[in-house]
């Protein structure tokens, strides 16, 4: 293997500036990254990092006693400990491709590792996330095994009555889209997230409000169709369904391994994954340190590779995602219609 500084043929300088243009394209398609509690990574720090909740105390109704100062409550807190992972890949390049190509192959490299990076990264956490142990199925399913209806506002609303029974808190701030670690403000509502597929189902519940028809619609995030009871919903094609997990129910069809059927069959289970504030915890894939390209150029000769002829564009990051609290962090699970009207 050829000798490799940090970052290649590029300077330091440089490789922030590759980092920027990467996060650049992927922030955008990124959503799990918008309500999460984000921890950056400490440098020089061990591969377990520790996310802190604190609770709540408790109400003080006692009066107080004239003269007498009350004894106190002493802060609690829970600490969930999760590891890092290192994720990366790399993009092969030759001298003839970037001599004789009319596009600038290496920027657009860059470019395409940006969204690879996003994807990777919103994939890995969904998985995690998906993972909880607080689950409600469709029109009260017993299991996912019996789940053969699609998303009804009903069961919207035991979710929610659920979520205020556990003094979960409606999310009212959100990390914005930008390289750099900031948030900012958002009107308090929870939030789930699905896959694009279930739009027509979505559209279709009792009582559900389209982007469109919001009292201000350029305020919805990017991927959001629509707000049903207190939750927004923001759909992605990454968040794919269990393949023909569910119940076949008569005279209704649904997507079965991925297809539009024409009879009943065992339905393809979509989890909706629907947050509080403070759900769950992620390293963030923004800040100088997030991210870590290497750019090496076609035309320096190695041991390995002694005319020059092939290059790079390669990138790693180190993340991890968890649940801070179960009981904020539901999954949803239900059918997708076949063929929506």
């Amino acid at each position: 293997m050829p000798e490799l500084t940090k970052f290649g043929d590029i300077s330091p300088r440089q490789a922030a500036y590759s980092a920027v243009k990467m996060l650049e394209r992927g922030q955008n398609l990124v959503i799990l990254e918008r309500f999460g509690q984000s921890v950056p990574i400490p440098k020089r720090n061990t591969q377990t990092i520790k996310f802190r909740r604190y609770e709540s105390l408790a109400l003080a109704t006692a009066p107080l006693a004239e003269g007498v100062t009350p004894s106190g409550q002493k802060l609690t807190y829970t600490d969930v400990t999760a590891v890092l992972q290192q994720l990366g890949d790399t993009v092969g390049l030759t001298d003839i491709v970037v001599d004789t190509h009319e596009d600038a192959v290496p920027k657009e490299t860059i470019k395409l590792c940006g969204e690879q990076i996003a994807d990777t990264v919103e994939v890995v956490r969904y998985n995690k996330l998906k993972a909880g142990s607080t689950v409600f199925y469709a029109n009260s399913a017993a299991s996912r095994a019996y789940v053969s209806s699609p998303p009804l506002a009903k069961d919207l609303k035991r979710i929610i009555r659920y979520l205020n029974r556990q003094k979960a808190k409606p999310i009212s701030t959100m990390v914005k889209a930008s390289a750099l670690i900031s948030t900012e403000p958002v009107n308090p509502s929870f939030f789930a997230v699905c896959h694009t597929d279930l739009k027509p189902d979505l559209k279709n519940m009792d009582g559900f409000t389209e982007v469109k028809n919001y009292s201000n619609s350029d305020k919805a995030l990017p991927g959001e169709v629509g707000a049903c009871e207190e939750i927004r919903f923001i759909c992605t094609r990454l968040f794919d369904p269990w393949l023909a997990a569910g119940s076949s129910a008569t005279g209704t069809t649904y997507l079965s391994n991925g297809e539009a059927v024409s009879s009943a069959a065992a339905p393809d289970v979509y989890p909706i994954l629907i947050f509080a504030e403070d759900a769950y915890a992620i390293v963030p894939l923004q800040g100088e340190n997030a991210v870590t390209p290497t750019l090496i150029n076609p035309g320096t000769p190695t041991k390995d590779d002694p005319l020059g002829q092939r290059g790079s564009v390669s990138w790693k990051t180190m993340q991890t995602c968890c649940i801070l609290n179960q009981s904020w962090c539901i999954r949803y699970e239900t059918a997708c219609t076949s063929n929506p009207s």
